[in-house]
């Protein structure tokens, strides 16, 4: 019996896992603004990496 809806239990499961990868992304998703500041300050320690290797 397994085997004649093996089609139909697989397409469940992989809808359930996207479901749930979906969900989850959204549940633990930064803000914006969070995103930017990290943005931003990855840029100025790179900077101050690049000049700090200049001045060597």
């Amino acid at each position: 019996m397994l085997a004649k809806y093996w089609k139909k239990i697989g397409l469940f499961i992989l809808i359930i896992a996207c479901i749930f990868n979906i969900m989850s992304r959204l549940v633990n998703k930064m803000s914006l603004k969070e995103e930017l500041e990290a943005s931003a300050t990855y840029v100025e320690q790179q900077k101050n990496s690049e000049n700090k290797n200049l001045d060597k």
